[in-house]
């Protein structure tokens, strides 16, 4: 944990908060009662924090552009993809308290377990340090990656397009829900439906919701192709 705080360039005053951050629930599991709790409810003040601080940040850079393309903009900062990528950037995962099965794992599921882990550390980082120290961290580590997101165009993904698509033609914006979540708690597989409005366009499946919102919108976008939407 010492060399992640040299990375980050951050010194915890209660390494108790880094250490539940580090830790995921498959840990417990496999050694019960080492650690008092899972970073899962960090994870939560975290993906908060963190889409607060990316929020006001391109309101403020971006002070003629609509919410439709600063939403576009924030997904593209904050998706699983990217976090993991931040994530390696920090030799995070070598700090991850992981079961054995998890830390074999290379698959999407232990992607998603870094970038949860990524975002429990701004939650800790959030109560230990406080708001300020919280976002100089999301600007130093997430929000520098912003420009290479416009240049490269990667804030195009499926969500983004349906989203365009949806607003330009219809004159809706997409919603997501949780139509079912199975398996257990440290490998969960989610399913989520695609709506406009309160009807049911497609449904995606995948080992976050983020991931199954994501698979949802590219079965959308296909039924368009096909002429299925109007």
């Amino acid at each position: 944990m010492q060399e992640l705080q040299k990375k980050i360039g951050i010194q915890f005053k209660n390494t108790d908060l880094l250490e539940e951050a580090l830790t995921h629930r498959s840990y417990l599991n496999e050694y019960p009662g080492v650690r008092p709790s899972h970073n899962e409810r960090l994870e939560y003040l975290g993906d908060a924090v963190l889409e607060l601080i990316v929020s006001e940040e391109l309101f403020k850079k971006f002070p003629r552009s609509l919410e439709g393309q600063l939403t576009v903009f924030r997904a593209a900062l904050v998706n699983y993809q990217m976090l993991g990528r931040i994530a390696q950037e920090i030799d995070l995962e070598k700090s991850i308290f992981m079961s054995k099965g998890e830390s074999k794992d290379t698959g999407k599921a232990r992607e998603v377990i870094v970038a949860n882990a990524f975002e429990a550390l701004i939650g800790a980082v959030y109560l230990d340090q406080g708001f300020e120290v919280a976002r100089d961290f999301v600007r130093t580590f997430v929000l520098r990656h912003l420009d290479e997101v416009i240049t490269k165009r990667s804030y195009k993904d499926a969500k983004s397009e349906l989203q365009e698509l949806a607003q330009e033609k219809l004159k809706v914006t997409p919603t997501y829900r949780l139509h079912e979540e199975r398996g257990p708690a440290h490998r969960k597989t989610f399913k989520m439906g695609v709506y406009f409005g309160e009807d049911f366009v497609a449904e995606g499946e995948g080992a976050s919701k983020q991931e199954a919102e994501v698979e949802a919108a590219k079965q959308a976008l296909q039924k368009y192709k096909n002429g299925s939407l109007s």
